[in-house]
């Protein structure tokens, strides 16, 4: 099964990603710490991407998406991915489509963590008062999680045409949004399922 994490910063998607890796056997592909594995590798992409990063420019689609298809590639036998941080916007989506129908695979679900915009900043505000991370500032914070919503608002509608899209309370104790995340995969799931199949069982 693939599916795709939404959620703006601070929401609990890492975390959330961790339990669906532990107990579905899935893999996390977060475009983050692969742009960051990549340059580390020294490979040929990943000397581009140090490049790029170096400069401040913002890494392409194209080398993004060569990403995750090293990554695909690498874990053939996986029961499937959790793109998380990917897709941000409807050409990357149809880009991820057509990726894995490439390899007669699909996105399978897509949940959104929903949060309260004023919720997340108190946990930043105070994070950074307590803690004084340069990544909690609460004005960057503000400007992360606008363009958070700039971005996934034309996903939505795109993957709700196609049936694909829940969402799950994402301010719920850790493992009761991770019961909901469970609960709305196994669903998906057994709708796919041949009708002999939901019936009889195996």
């Amino acid at each position: 099964m693939n599916i795709v994490l939404f959620g703006p910063p601070a929401a609990g998607k890492g975390t959330q990603a961790k339990i669906l890796e532990k107990q579905r056997g899935l893999i996390q592909l977060a475009t983050g710490d692969m742009l960051r594995a990549a340059r580390k590798s020294g490979s040929d992409l990943g000397k581009k991407v140090a490049g790029i990063m170096d400069r401040g420019d913002l890494v392409s689609d194209e080398i993004v998406i060569a990403l995750i298809e090293e990554q695909l590639d690498a874990n053939k036998g996986a029961p499937g991915f959790i793109f998380d941080g990917f897709p941000r916007t409807v050409e990357q989506a149809k880009a991820l489509d057509g990726l894995l129908g490439s390899r007669s695979k699909k996105v399978d679900g897509v949940v959104r963590l929903c949060v309260d915009d004023n919720v997340l900043l108190g946990r930043i505000q105070k994070r950074f008062t307590d803690e004084g991370r340069d990544d909690d500032n609460p004005e960057s914070f503000k400007i992360r999680l606008g363009n958070y919503h700039k971005q996934t608002a034309p996903l939505l509608p795109y993957y709700a045409k196609q049936g694909k899209l829940s969402e799950v309370d994402g301010l719920a104790e850790i493992q009761t949004v991770a019961a909901s995340i469970a609960s709305v995969l196994d669903m998906q799931k057994q709708a796919k399922m041949p009708w002999w199949k939901r019936v009889f069982g195996n």
